[in-house]
């Protein structure tokens, strides 16, 4: 399914310092016609993690629109976690990587990698820590 402009400029964001590292990514792993899937899972200190992945196949039900030149998809029951997010590339002293600013968290795990929302308010624990410190 792909969104249409306005739907876009409410599900995620892709920063354009995110959108070229993807692009990087891709080039040099010579990954031609692959997608960035951002996607949510159960599990980390706070409930949920985000994940991303290189993918070629986009499944009939996910979510796919292009922004910056990078086609994002998003699975259907990833993106009412992942709505009105904002996905950014940083490259600082302490390392780099991607970040999700997620207006849907209301709270998540020091590293960022984790998140609980509205729908989970007592937070699932994990039995074991996310290495966040």
């Amino acid at each position: 399914m792909t969104l249409t402009e306005d739907t876009q400029s409410q599900a995620i964001t892709l920063t354009p310092a995110a959108a070229d590292a993807v692009r990087d990514l891709l080039a040099k792993r010579e990954l031609d016609e692959h997608a960035l899937r951002i996607f949510v899972s159960g599990g980390g200190c706070s409930g949920f993690q985000y994940g991303m992945a290189l993918e070629r196949d986009i499944r009939p039900n996910d979510l796919s629109f292009e922004l910056h030149g990078i086609t994002v998809v998003v699975d259907e029951i990833s993106i009412n976690y992942l709505n009105g997010s904002t996905v950014d590339y940083v490259d600082e002293i302490m390392g780099a990587g991607f970040i999700v600013d997620n207006p849907n968290a209301v709270a998540s795990c020091g590293c960022g990698n984790s998140f609980r929302t509205n729908e989970d308010p007592v937070g699932r624990q994990s039995s074991g820590g996310c290495g966040c410190g």
